[in-house]
């Protein structure tokens, strides 16, 4: 028994009255063989989605992909589950299919791309169909295609980044047919659209607890080097730091999506960085925050290294890396630093003391001192009220007033500014 919410068992009990087969399909039978927790329970039914919406009425019921024959059905509770025509491919361009509608169950499950995603529960009956051993699959902690895995490749180029993800996020092996079919798709992995290759790249960031096993197989297979070019010479150890950041389907906390993204993408610099995150239609929010991030880690990376060595670190070097890395990205910097040292000096013992060391250090310097030409106390109108002409000669002198704050916060007073501003013109 496999438990499916009520709500479910009450749209499959309503297709039944009305005469239609009703079983449970997905994902969620899948983990629900696992035990894991899931709460997209869609169905497959013998009804044509006209029937469905007639048996649950407009107002129930969204067309969200009609013509494939699937109907989002608002539960009690309005939660929406897919509720799917039994159907079989016609055509497909490697991404889309062409159906038809009156298949059997078994011919609804043979169009699926996974042994353990081709299995199919029927709550009324509690009786799982399973033609293709994805029961077995499951016990063995395999991923394997549904018959002809070339076939099944063509059909949808997704599946072979699938594939991959279901392998990461469950620990399990791909079968060694199916891999090499992923392997033998990857030269035509550049017809799947940019968005679907985000929108899996952040599943897998989001649902899988070691995320360097599925970039790795992307990379080895050659799937990497077609769909996020940028990153085809990405070291292991750069994947490693992604295992040392939470995973972000454990909390609520959008920012840990991100800080893994950005610790993929920092070592590429922010043009790379930013070329790689356009390709792939992240948003300008998106694009702008990791780019920070990467420019940030190419200018003091490497000396916040040479710190965590042990050597001594001043308060003006602290106050130069809060400048250049912006005070409100100190922390999701520091995220993503210390994954990065962490992977490459996991023998240090020391390196996580000295890691939270130097971050509070630099947050109380954020919180404290000025780092910022906003944050000296003489502005462009005061330097023009001082005698100094408008241009970019202003900029300068603000820049060079910065760096000696940076030096001694002391020097931040109106009378001292103005003063070496003065001789700074003059020398100009």
């Amino acid at each position: 028994m496999l438990n499916p919410p009520e709500t479910v068992l009450e749209i499959a009990r309503r297709l039944e009255q009305g005469g239609y087969e009703a079983w449970c399909v997905g994902g969620a039978v899948r983990d629900a063989i696992l035990g894991h927790p899931h709460l997209d329970w869609d169905l497959a039914t013998s009804a044509t989605p006209d029937q469905v919406r007639s048996i649950f009425g407009k107002r129930r019921t969204i067309p969200v992909g009609i013509q494939f024959g699937t109907v989002g059905v608002l539960d009690s509770d309005g939660t929406l589950h897919e509720v799917t025509t039994f159907r079989r491919d016609v055509k497909t361009d490697g991404r889309h299919a062409e159906v038809e509608f009156g298949a059997t169950l078994d011919e609804d499950l043979a169009r699926r791309d996974f042994t353990i995603n081709a299995i199919a529960y029927s709550p009324s009956r509690d009786e799982l169909r399973d033609p293709f051993q994805g029961r077995a699959d499951l016990a063995r902690r395999v991923v394997r295609a549904v018959g002809d895995a070339d076939a099944r490749m063509r059909e949808d180029r997704l599946r072979a980044l699938r594939a991959i993800r279901f392998a990461a996020r469950f620990e399990f092996d791909i079968e060694p047919q199916t891999l090499a079919a992923v392997a033998r798709s990857a030269p035509a992995m550049g017809r799947l659209s940019p968005e679907r290759v985000k929108q899996e790249l952040e599943k897998t960031m989001q649902q899988v607890r070691r995320p360097s096993r599925a970039l790795a197989l992307w990379r080895s297979t050659g799937v990497l080097g077609t769909v996020i070019p940028k990153l085809e010479g990405v070291e292991h150890v750069t994947l490693h730091a992604l295992d040392l950041l939470p995973l972000p389907e454990l909390s609520s906390k959008p920012y840990r999506l991100l800080t893994r993204l950005a610790a993929l993408f920092a070592e590429l610099g922010e043009s790379d960085a930013r070329e790689a995150l356009t390709a792939l239609r992240f948003s300008r929010a998106e694009i702008r925050r990791i780019a920070e991030i990467a420019a940030a880690w190419t200018s003091v990376g490497a000396r916040i290294g040479e710190a965590l060595t042990g050597a001594d670190v001043t308060d003006a070097d602290l106050r130069r890396w809060v400048a250049t890395i912006g005070r409100l990205d100190v922390a999701p910097f520091m995220r993503v630093a210390a994954a990065l040292w962490q992977a490459r000096r996991p023998e240090d013992v020391m390196l996580p003391k000295r890691l939270r060391a130097v971050y509070r250090r630099m947050l109380r310097v954020a919180r404290r001192d000025p780092i910022t030409i906003a944050d000296l106390a003489i502005d462009g109108d005061d330097l023009v009220a001082a005698g100094i002409p408008t241009g970019p000669l202003i900029g300068r002198i603000l820049q060079a007033l910065l760096d000696a704050v940076l030096e001694d916060p002391t020097r931040n007073t109106r009378e001292w500014l103005l003063q070496e501003a003065l001789r700074l013109h003059r020398q100009m």
